[in-house]
């Protein structure tokens, strides 16, 4: 629904409120005002029902639509989830790690620090640093931040398609 019509809804509603609340409160304190033909008040509380009423409907079809919306954000963040695993996993077999390597480099890639990935690893610093370092030789990159990096180029690319692995330096390979 356009951001116009919303607010011409919520006009209504609020003078159509307006005049239900402000007719109690001039029964409730007794103030005198000009009295209506009872025809015209009629329609005027006719008018405000369905006012009202209108907004109550057209409320409930906005609220269904952001239901909707959000239930298709989470899914499109599910799929995206999913995908980017699928682009890890691509790539780990693109680099031939090993399951230990691709349990590293997935730990490091969530930004867990050396210790924190031998401790859930249950090896010493040693060996991640190691396996750290065979990641980083297989996939081209220096570091972490290199690594990182070359996963977020990925899911900006706006085909969708995954960058070609980088050739070794012959010195590494």
């Amino acid at each position: 629904m356009r951001r116009g019509a919303l607010i011409v809804l919520f006009a209504v509603q609020a003078a159509c409120a307006l005049f239900f609340v402000s007719d109690i409160l001039s029964s409730v304190l007794g103030l005198r005002s000009t009295p209506l033909a009872w025809e015209v008040r009629e329609l005027l509380e006719i008018g405000a029902a369905v006012g009202l009423i209108l907004g109550l409907i057209l409320g409930a079809l906005v609220l269904r639509r952001s239901f909707r919306d959000r239930n298709a954000a989470e899914e499109r963040l599910r799929r995206a989830s999913g995908a980017f695993m699928d682009m890890l996993e691509e790539q780990f077999a693109t680099w031939a790690l090993t399951p230990a390597e691709r349990d590293v480099a997935l730990f490091a890639i969530k930004g867990l620090s050396t210790a924190e990935i031998a401790s859930l690893r249950g090896t010493s610093e040693g060996t991640i640093k190691a396996q750290t370092n065979a990641i980083y030789r297989k996939a081209g990159v220096t570091g972490r931040p290199q690594l990182l990096s070359l996963f977020i180029e990925d899911l900006m690319r706006e085909d969708g398609g995954v960058r070609p692995v980088a050739s070794l330096p012959k010195d590494v390979a």
